[in-house]
């Protein structure tokens, strides 16, 4: 499994995993059973509020899962419909996140729990 993390700065599973999906400024892949880790740079990072298109932003590399500490309606359905499924990061390393994943302890995001803007004054649940 594909598991992709929004990060400000590629650092490997050392990397802070980002807290907001459209506006991070790359992401971290990780394969969950080789361990395996990729870049990819957000290409879709600067877009309108709503705007986003979060598979684009992906640059075409196929992932399961994102862990992710907040993202919008429109791109949380927009990657669900693409087939991923999207999960709320908790504090902390691409690899705390992984080992919170692998042992299924991180929520996944349903609609109700997404972010209304890119300031963290909007009211959203991260």
């Amino acid at each position: 499994m594909k598991i992709c993390f929004p990060v400000e700065q590629n650092l490997g599973l050392s990397s802070a995993v980002y807290g907001h999906f459209g506006s991070a400024p790359g992401f971290v892949v990780v394969d969950s059973v080789t361990g395996a880790c990729s870049a990819i740079v957000n290409g879709d990072r600067i877009h309108q509020h709503g705007a986003c298109n979060p598979v684009a932003g992906l640059a075409g590399h196929e992932v399961d899962a994102v862990v992710v500490g907040g993202i919008g309606g429109g791109a949380l359905h927009k990657l669900n419909a693409a087939g991923m499924r999207v999960f709320r990061a908790l504090a902390g390393t691409v690899a705390d996140n992984l080992a919170l994943f692998r042992a299924n302890q991180l929520q996944e995001y349903l609609p109700g729990h997404t972010c209304g803007g890119h300031s963290h004054g909007h009211g959203c649940s991260h």
